[in-house]
């Protein structure tokens, strides 16, 4: 049993091929106008679960993540409770699930999620431990606590353990605070994790400052904000030589501090999210609190310097944020609704629409941006396409492949794109719980038709499930 599919361009070497995937059903599609890639990755997602399932749970967000071309993400750790590596407690906010389920961290439930609730997720997925206790901000967190979970030790784990191992450190949605930040970095170091850093605080406002803010009467947050964490971040980079990734960097300051420590060859990288590069701070005029997030959305100079980044290299690749809320949450105004929106079933048309169809950046680049880089990034390598093919980089050695006869078919990750579909934006049809985005009706270019992990189809837009399809988004 096998889906065939016909005529479909290898991203990296423009060859068309065959490629026939292991399903039990088959049949042939016709995949002229189709781009095989290696599956997105995104290393910024929030999950809220445990803790606030009723926004999104680990079935709802895999489910959007396939959905959206992704075969790999990183969960941050701002579940209920943190995901800091300590015993929760009876009676602690999110804890009982966690107990009933025979386990005693965020960290443990979440590896062996798919035996407590008997399900199968679509998408691999990594865990991102919290800089400080409870991400509370006072006291960082202990790696005896943690670290054991980070790969390695793989004979004395279990394969859920090895499976979804802790990558990174972060305390995203507040930057680490300044009187724990070199033990953080210490941390950081002594344990080979890199930081993950929310290069944003501020103690008051809700929008960005600027006309926008005035003219709402909202309180707003300047742009120095973000390079504050940015430059304080970079100087301790250069005294440890510990690798920081910053977090939806969107302003042109922040940018250049960035683009500076890089050509000192400081261990920097960074990410952006579609909102930045698609809309500025006068989209809060049209779309509400639904394009209220943090960091704010900036001015229009920010955003096309927050393109002009993605153009010469500064930004390494484009992470979702995705962070799922309730519509009443949202509807709270500007002071007291939640920060962020959505985005992993959108994310690549977003981008494709502004980036690509805007004649910034070439098809490839994009997939770089949100498949080769973050995978980097995650210590993972994401599939090598032409190596699978036996091409090179100016002819096609073989015509066809049978994913069922590669020789390590458990590490073939992909996703066939129609680069050229025009679509809107329908939110009511997404897999994830939540619809808090300003895209909502948006026209875009570019859809994800197919996310194939280990060689096995778990996501298609190729017509057979439609109608599950439709069910499942209502």
């Amino acid at each position: 049993m096998a889906i065939t599919f016909t005529d479909i361009t290898v991203w990296d070497t423009g060859e068309h091929i065959d490629l026939t995937v292991p399903d039990p059903r088959d049949v042939t599609i016709d995949a002229s106008a189709l781009t095989v890639a290696p599956g997105f990755e995104d290393p910024h997602v929030h999950f809220r679960d445990p803790g606030q399932t009723y926004k999104e749970s680990m079935v709802s967000g895999c489910m959007a993540a396939a959905s959206g071309g992704y075969t790999n993400v990183l969960i941050m750790p701002n579940t209920v409770p943190a995901m800091d590596g300590l015993q929760v407690h009876e009676g602690e906010p999110g804890a009982q699930e966690i107990l009933d389920a025979g386990y005693h961290t965020v960290i443990d439930y979440l590896q062996h999620y798919e035996q407590i609730h008997h399900v199968t997720l679509p998408v691999r997925y990594e865990l991102c431990v919290c800089a400080t206790k409870g991400r509370a901000g006072l006291e960082p967190t202990d790696p005896k606590d943690w670290a054991w979970y980070m790969p390695g030790h793989d004979s004395e784990k279990d394969p859920a353990q090895i499976a979804h191992p802790v990558t990174a450190m972060s305390d995203d949605g507040s930057a680490v605070p300044e009187p724990v930040l070199r033990q953080v970095f210490d941390n950081v170091k002594s344990t080979g994790l890199y930081l993950i850093e929310h290069c944003e605080h501020h103690d008051v406002g809700a929008v960005n400052e600027g006309p926008v803010s005035h003219a709402l009467n909202v309180p707003g947050i300047p742009e120095d904000t973000e390079l504050a964490i940015v430059q304080r971040d970079i100087d301790l980079v250069r005294e440890t030589g510990v690798h920081v990734h910053f977090q939806h960097v969107s302003t042109a300051i922040s940018f250049d501090a960035i683009r500076n420590a890089k050509a000192e060859g400081l261990p920097i990288t960074c990410e952006t999210a579609p909102h930045y590069l698609a809309l500025n701070d006068e989209a809060l005029l049209e779309y509400g609190t639904l394009a209220k997030m943090n960091p704010p959305l900036r001015g229009e100079r920010d955003r096309l310097a927050t393109i002009k980044a993605i153009e010469d290299g500064t930004v390494d690749m484009i992470a979702t944020d995705h962070a799922p809320h309730t519509l009443e949450e949202k509807a709270r105004g500007f002071l007291e609704a939640p920060n962020g929106i959505i985005g992993l079933e959108c994310a690549y048309a977003v981008c494709h629409k502004v980036l690509v169809d805007g004649g910034h950046i070439s098809d490839q680049r994009l997939i770089e941006l949100m498949s080769l880089n973050p995978a980097q990034l995650m210590g993972r390598h994401s599939t090598d396409i032409a190596a699978l093919l036996n091409t090179s980089s100016k002819c096609a050695v073989k015509r066809s492949l049978n994913l069922a006869e590669v020789e390590h078919p458990e590490l073939v990750d992909l996703n066939i794109l129609n680069t050229t579909e025009q679509w809107s934006i329908d939110a009511g049809r997404f897999l994830s719980k939540a619809r808090n985005t300003p895209f909502n009706g948006w026209d875009v270019s570019g859809k994800p038709y197919a996310t194939i992990i280990a060689s096995a189809l778990v996501f298609d837009r190729l017509g057979f499930d439609e109608a599950t399809e439709t069910e499942t988004g209502e």
